[in-house]
């Protein structure tokens, strides 16, 4: 199937129908709704609001979950081949339906109150109302046990006070799921609404990448919010790392739909420009390039295929997510790169794809958990020894 790229091992043979005509539509939406618009967000640092309701339309958000939270109930596998056509477009245009739908609507879904459900998912399915997860902090990414954010029981409400930084549609955002540390050190959960007293939001500027994808910073100043808010069926730092499993899910199947197309974009370029006479691609250093590129390729395909399957059968572990989105950023990283060289200086053009693939990547690379963290978490499966500290 021509939109799924490379598929040297025939993989597209062992997706079902639905699977299939899910990913053709995801496609055809991209090319169609999001890549005329993509360089005029890129270059003005915003992201096209006006798809987040088509979007919706199209069951992009929360696609896995059930339809009663606002999902479209299709498979995991499904919903990454949603995600990989999403990232092919953009890593913002990714990162905005994975931030809905992983980090938003998966854990009001789990572990919401039915109130909470049913005031949230719907508009969150529709794309009709947007969300953001406040986790990571000024001075606390990679180390979420050392969260600042502090709730302080007063009554039958809560107050909050804190930062969160680098925060996906923050400022869009009409819901922000926060993550604080009470009195007793429990991580607990809250649904804060924009507009609430002393919560407050303002955009990062100067991003050299991921521009098509608005990032913020969140502050509380004695927001007060009543119990009704506090997301009830989980305490701990299991709630928000195991919000982060379904995004990094995502993640690992967004990198090769990033990877395809700088692939695809360097193929096709090789093919037509000539150097000396002949196409770049008839020449054996170039031929090794792509050589490696749909090795890798492959690689993260049957990587992604084989996790989403283990979801689907409920036996998928997260330090198997770790391995999946640690290797598949490291790849497209690799691959925008060598893409890039071989546009030459064309390659440095908006109209090609790859070097602005290549700065989201960065990004990507990154959040969620650095490489070197999911090498730590591979580390201690594999040895029993945990080495954070270390």
């Amino acid at each position: 199937m021509k939109s799924f790229g490379p598929d040297f091992y025939n993989i597209t043979e062992l997706l079902n129908e639905e699977e299939l005509l899910i990913q053709k539509a995801a496609y055809e939406f991209v090319q169609k709704e999001f890549m005329p618009l993509v360089n005029e967000h890129y270059e003005k640092g915003t992201f096209p609001l006006s798809l987040a309701g088509k979007l919706g339309e199209m069951g992009f958000m929360g696609s896995s979950l059930p339809e009663e939270s606002g999902g479209s109930g299709v498979s995991n596998v499904a919903y990454g081949l949603i995600l990989h056509e999403l990232e092919r477009g953009d890593s913002g245009l990714r990162s905005f339906a994975s931030v809905q739908g992983a980090l938003v609507m998966y854990p009001i879904h789990t572990y919401g109150s039915e109130e909470q459900k049913s005031k949230w998912l719907p508009g969150l399915g529709a794309g009709t109302k947007i969300g953001c997860f406040g986790l990571t902090e000024p001075n606390f990414g990679s180390n979420p046990g050392g969260m600042a954010t502090r709730c302080k029981k007063d009554g039958s409400d809560w107050i909050i006070n804190g930062n969160k930084m680098w925060i996906t549609n923050g400022t869009l955002a009409d819901v922000a799921l926060i993550w604080a540390r009470d009195e007793g050190g429990v991580v607990r959960g809250f649904l804060l609404e924009k507009g609430m007293d002393g919560f407050t939001s303002n955009d990062i500027h100067g991003k050299l990448s991921l521009r098509a994808s608005i990032t913020s910073e969140l502050s509380m100043s004695n927001v007060r919010v009543p119990d009704s808010s506090r997301l009830p069926n989980v305490e701990g730092l299991k709630g928000p790392l195991s919000c982060l499993t379904q995004a990094r899910y995502g993640i690992a199947w967004g990198m090769v739909g990033a990877a395809v197309d700088c692939y695809n974009t360097a193929l096709e370029y090789s093919k037509e420009r000539k150097q000396f006479s002949k196409p770049i691609a008839a020449y054996q250093l170039s031929q090794a390039k792509f050589a490696e590129m749909i090795t890798r390729i492959t690689e993260a395909q049957l990587m992604v295929y084989r996790l989403g399957r283990l979801k689907d059968e409920g036996k998928m572990s997260f330090q198997q997510v770790s391995m999946a989105k640690r290797n598949n950023c490291t790849m497209a990283r690799d691959i925008a790169k060598t893409a890039r060289e071989i546009l030459g200086a064309n390659g440095v053009m908006e109209d090609y794809s790859p070097i602005r693939h290549m700065a989201n990547i960065e990004s990507v690379y990154t959040y969620e958990g650095t490489h070197e963290m999911h090498t730590l978490i591979l580390g201690q499966d594999i040895t029993g020894f945990p080495a954070y500290d270390s």
